[in-house]
């Protein structure tokens, strides 16, 4: 999971999390589970950005970059789901 001195430029880390990710939904781990571990709730999102205590510009600007992060890797994650041969074969 990224932690808070992670660099998010790092074009290949979205990858890396979701197959992480990925590989526990291979372990059995419930879906819907690990979509909520990794998404970034929309209350929360609405919180850093109205907060009084989250006003500073760089710091919104890199909860943004966070946010964005978040869903770059759900959306990996839910594509490597969708991909899996498993569940093409059950269909």
């Amino acid at each position: 999971m990224l932690g808070a001195n992670k660099d998010l430029s790092d074009p290949l880390a979205p990858r890396r999390e979701a197959a992480l990710f990925y590989g526990l939904f291979l372990r059995g781990h419930d879906i819907e589970a690990l979509r909520k571990d990794i998404d970034v709730p929309s209350t929360l999102v609405k919180k850093w950005m109205t907060g009084q205590q989250y006003n500073q510009d760089d710091f919104r600007d890199r909860l943004r970059a966070l946010y964005f992060y978040r869903k770059q890797v759900l959306a990996i994650f839910d594509q490597l789901v969708l991909n899996e041969p498993s569940l093409n074969r059950l269909q």
